[in-house]
């Protein structure tokens, strides 16, 4: 019977006020007295059932809820005879908790459109080399699957064959096709846009990209700050002082509808409300815009970022670095190249992507005993001699001895901006070049735009040399720029920065820096969709735009103003309404009830607002 009750509270709602306009109806018209009140009667009966059944189960879990106190109080009115203050006070109530309900459910809007985005279906290559639709849990790894054109794509996987353009809006925020042909990374929930592509599925299911940003949104949306928890702890203690406070009042006056008036009026409805609505729409303005918040904690320690920190390879510059100066000191150049090509090919650094690009075709040797060199390179044995391949601290702790010539091209490179790659043969310098790497297209103006935001230190980390640092520094703008620093350099720089009272924002790939990330108050991944970025991280820049962390840092001072804004609301109508009591005569249960639900709509419509916010 509850179960039912609850389940029809709209149409209870309804027949409610249906009620209570046939009531007054009848007084303005035709003036019988009993089809009023009995109508109000009925209407309050209706009306206080779905609210004291919700009164029953909180304090079942010995909570005293808002809906306790309506209830005393509409039971209070009916006990005194005033049907037009209990009937009135019961539809408002449902009315408001009806309105809550949409107005909260389009603030879900964005984790309910992103679930809406999962595919279902996909189209499975079968044994017999046919494609046929299947349920999308019914995908392994390694399926080969077929996309058409306006079809989603429905796990993570990598193109075999075909082309095509792809909106990955769903994941990176951004609407603009991304073109698409053998050997490209594709993510579910995507859209092909135009074309045909068959992939193999890499990752599937929960598993998949698309399926952690809809766990993380919705973890995040259910977190809470510790502004929410102290209202919660507030409103535990706020509740029941209200019901002390309504019997005080009977006591000294013997006003039975002042009590329950005061009862009604205390209700802190928008108070609990307003601070979750905030951080629900400001993590569903995120996910929409390749933001990913992790919680209402991040949000508040975000907000009141004062230090800023990057790494510089694939945070500030692309990370697509290119030989730009080479320097031999042998005549065995082909032999030399052979040696420092077969070590870089063991390595997925960026530097060591660009020297194999450089280098081009050669003969690759063997490669043994190699060992890896933590903030300076690799040192293995190839073919039979010792090559180091690395920067200069590599080559120090190597013995290589650097002659004067090599000193001043070092000196050179750097001054240039280039990052240094040695190599030497058993013991012996026989190679520098000197890579560089582009600085990402807006960098400068998006730091700015955090200038402006109030991040007053903007720092980089790098482990490069600290020539190539000052350049990229000097051509940026930044506060302090600092080089040769290896990961457990820039853990220690974060500590010290959090001693000084510094809320520090760190921003890394997620990988080498996951110390740092993790130190600092607000770690900040540029994700291009991978597992690290997503799971080490308090803040993810999806698809690794830059461009967004602007946005992200000022929708956290949105979020943290709104929710500001929503607790004087909440906490200004309660005084205003308290005081009408005491010192007005027009203010009554209905009149307090409307006012109160109408609070609550303010802070939800206010909170709402974040939905649409733009950095200016």
């Amino acid at each position: 019977m509850q179960r039912h009750i609850l389940k029809n509270k709209n149409q209870i709602m309804l027949i409610s006020g249906i009620l209570i306009a046939i009531a007054f109806i009848n007084k303005w018209t035709i003036g019988n007295m009993l089809i009023f009140n009995w109508a109000l009667i009925i209407s309050s009966i209706l009306g206080v059932a779905p609210i004291a059944i919700q009164a029953y189960q909180a304090l079942g879990v010995k909570v005293v809820s808002i809906d306790v106190l309506v209830t005393i109080a509409v039971i209070g009115a009916f006990l005194i005879q005033n049907y037009e203050e209990s009937a009135i006070v019961t539809f408002l109530f449902l009315f408001g908790a009806y309105l809550e309900q949409r107005t909260l459910n389009q603030t879900r809007s964005a984790i309910k459109e992103l679930t809406e985005m999962a595919p279902e279906s996909a189209l499975k290559q079968m044994e017999n080399g046919d494609f046929e639709e299947v349920e999308v849990d019914d995908v392994d790894e390694g399926d080969i699957l077929l996309v058409k054109t306006g079809g989603k794509v429905p796990v993570d996987g990598t193109v075999l064959n075909g082309e095509g353009y792809i909106n990955e809006a769903s994941i990176t925020g951004e609407s603009a096709p991304v073109g698409k042909e053998k050997d490209s990374k594709v993510f579910a929930g995507t859209i092909l846009e135009n074309g045909t592509i068959q992939i193999v599925a890499d990752r599937v299911g929960e598993d998949t990209t698309f399926g952690k940003i809809i766990e993380l949104v919705e973890e995040a949306q259910d977190s809470k700050s510790e502004a929410e928890r102290f209202i919660d702890r507030f409103s535990k203690y706020y509740t029941p002082a209200v019901l002390v406070l309504s019997f005080i009042v009977w006591l000294i006056s013997k006003n039975m509808e002042l009590a329950i008036t005061i009862l009604v009026l205390g209700c802190p409805g928008a108070l609990v409300i307003g601070v979750p609505v905030s951080n629900v729409a400001g993590i569903g303005n995120g996910a929409r815009n390749g933001v990913l918040l992790k919680g209402s904690e991040v949000i508040h320690d975000f907000s009141r970022t004062d230090t800023m920190i990057f790494d510089k390879t694939g945070t500030l510059t692309i990370g697509n670095p290119a030989v730009s100066e080479t320097k031999y000191y042998t005549d065995k150049v082909d032999e030399t190249l052979s040696y420092l090509g077969s070590i870089e090919r063991e390595s997925d650094h960026p530097l060591a992507k660009a020297v194999l690009q450089e280098i081009g075709e050669i003969k690759f040797l063997p490669v043994e005993n190699t060992e890896v060199i933590k903030g300076g390179g690799i040192v293995a044995n190839v073919n039979g001699h010792r090559v180091a391949v690395g920067n200069i601290a590599l080559m120090e702790k190597e013995n290589v001895e650097l002659s004067k010539e090599a000193k001043a091209d070092a000196v050179n490179f750097e001054k240039n901006g280039n990052s240094l790659v040695l190599t030497s043969v058993d013991g012996k310098l026989e190679l520098m070049m000197g890579v560089k790497d582009q600085i990402r297209p807006g960098v400068r103006e998006d730091l700015q735009r955090l200038k402006k935001l109030g991040v007053k230190n903007l720092v980089m980390l790098s482990g490069d040399n600290q020539g190539t640092v000052d350049v990229v520094s000097n051509e940026l703008g930044l506060t302090e720029a600092h080089g040769n620093m290896l990961p457990e350099d820039k853990a220690k720089y974060v500590k010290n920065l959090k001693a000084q009272g510094k809320v520090v924002a760190f921003v890394g790939d997620g990988v080498n820096d996951s110390p740092s990330l993790a130190l600092a108050d607000v770690g900040i991944a540029m994700g291009s969709g991978t597992d690290v970025a997503i799971e080490t991280s308090d803040v993810v820049l999806m698809n690794s735009d830059f461009g967004r962390l602007p946005h992200a840092l000022g929708l956290t001072k949105a979020t943290a103003r709104n929710m500001l804004e929503n607790i004087v609301i909440a906490i200004g109508v309660v005084i205003v309404l308290l005081a009408g009591v005491f010192f007005s005569e027009w203010m009554n249960m209905s009149i307090g009830m409307l006012v109160h639900e109408g609070s609550i709509l303010a802070v939800i419509l206010n909170g709402m607002r974040l939905l649409s916010y733009r950095l200016k």
